[in-house]
């Protein structure tokens, strides 16, 4: 069955392309190239990509620059750090970018329609405590409809899945189910800040090495919290 994997080449969206791998699946892997500021994860995806055996990888590129909204796309605003998870669950944080889900979904889409594909998997997580609108079950739900509707495979009876195997796991179960699939943590990246090293105050960071940290395990990406 052939699957296109929606990659970012972070610490969820390769543990999906390995559980996608694992079901049985031929996996056609997408990122995208949208200016973000950690723009550094796409070298993550390439070689998850690789490691995972993908049959293609595309990334695609547009600019989200252009209209800006996010912490991750506008360089005049600042990233939140070192907050505690009580303070990321608060609010929708600002480095939710408006929309992006939903972009990627409709590229995902097309690409799966064009190559005949069943499935569209994605690392959405609704208990991550950054609370983003389009990780939740509910949007997920609508977007299936779409996919039903909006396609010539969906009106024909065969609407391509949303598969989301993250969706009700939290970050510690996660990393375990990374663990049993072999996903290489070592080459992923999970940062915001965009450098060579991870910055390790970022809310990507900070949930990342506290799944890692509550399992009691060393998270093997180099941080410039450590020692830098």
């Amino acid at each position: 069955m052939k699957a296109v994997v929606l990659l970012s080449g972070g610490l969820d969206s390769s543990t999906v392309i390995y559980q996608a791998k694992a079901d049985g699946c031929d996996c056609y892997a997408l990122s995208f190239d949208y200016q973000q500021r950690h723009r550094r994860e796409l070298a993550s995806a390439a070689t998850i990509a690789r490691h995972a055996g993908a049959i293609e990888h595309r990334v695609v590129n547009f600019d989200l620059r252009t209209w800006g909204g996010s912490a991750l796309t506008d360089d005049r605003l600042d990233l939140p750090g070192d907050r505690s998870v009580a303070d990321m669950s608060q609010s929708i944080p600002i480095t939710y970018v408006p929309a992006r889900n939903t972009i990627f979904l409709s590229f995902a889409l097309a690409y799966a329609e064009a190559i005949a594909a069943r499935r569209v998997y994605l690392g959405v997580n609704a208990l991550d405590y950054s609370g983003y609108p389009d990780c939740r079950p509910d949007y997920l739900a609508a977007m299936q409809e779409v996919f039903r509707l909006g396609t010539k495979q969906g009106r024909e009876g065969e609407a391509i899945a949303i598969v989301a195997p993250l969706l009700h796991l939290k970050k510690t179960e996660i990393v375990q189910l990374g663990n049993r699939l072999g996903v290489p943590w070592e080459q992923t990246w999970s940062c915001y800040a965009g450098g060579e090293k991870a910055c390790g105050h970022c809310d990507s960071c900070r949930l990342r090495l506290a799944a890692f940290a509550e399992l009691g395990l060393s998270d093997p990406l180099p941080y410039f919290s450590q020692g830098d």
